[in-house]
């Protein structure tokens, strides 16, 4: 057990403790709160301590920002579970829809969390981490694709052009997110919000079913 740590941690799980509670950090005071002395404090131990799990700040926030895919994956799950539709068809598109309005629903209930989650990636190889997974091992940006290769297995869309999609949804829903998390839309009604995104996925569906030329 390392010394600097108070009984309850056993050599290991500080790691996983100090990173929740940048998670923590983030949530309450955005992801600018994120430092190594916080998370020692809010932990309960001393800052050198941290020093024997992250190098610095940035590799700590970078695992903050996992977390935060692994809540954002875990919130498109929810979705994703409540599509009730047996129809091959209409069931591929109400989970493409699930991944559009979950990943829009976290990012509105918690926007420091989405932020965090984000800025972690740094590069593309970062979207499928498996620290960023939710319960069914899926991270955000896999969730998304598997969805997409779903349309393309029942004819849908073309396989070679699953990627460009994936690319395509991810941006249109992002940028609702930042528009209503830190840019002009902040300061409208949250059924407001919510409406828009809506209708944001719907149309952002239609034209993944339009780069398919309507196969299906």
């Amino acid at each position: 057990m390392d010394q600097a740590t108070p009984a309850g941690y056993h050599h290991g799980n500080l790691r996983a403790a100090l990173i929740r509670a940048g998670y923590e950090l983030a949530v309450e005071h955005g992801p600018e709160s994120v430092t190594l002395r916080a998370a020692t404090r809010r932990v309960g131990v001393s800052p050198t301590a941290a020093y024997r799990h992250f190098a610095g700040i940035d590799e700590l926030r970078f695992a903050v920002g996992l977390l935060a895919l692994r809540e954002l994956a875990t919130a498109m799950e929810s979705h994703q579970q409540a599509v009730r539709e047996i129809d091959p068809a209409a069931r591929a598109r109400a989970l493409l829809e699930a991944v559009g309005t979950g990943y829009l629903a976290f990012s509105l209930d918690h926007p420091e969390a989405f932020r965090i989650g984000l800025l972690g990636l740094v590069g593309m190889e970062h979207a499928e981490l498996p620290e960023g997974a939710g319960e069914t091992g899926r991270t955000p940006f896999q969730l998304l694709t598997d969805a997409l290769r779903n349309l393309a297995t029942i004819g849908v869309l073309a396989p070679a052009d699953v990627e460009p999609a994936a690319i395509h949804c991810w941006s249109s829903v992002h940028g609702f997110a930042s528009l209503a998390i830190q840019g002009p839309l902040r300061g409208t009604p949250r059924e407001v919000q919510d409406l828009l995104a809506r209708r944001l996925v719907r149309d952002v569906v239609d034209g993944v079913h339009a780069i398919g030329g309507g196969r299906h």
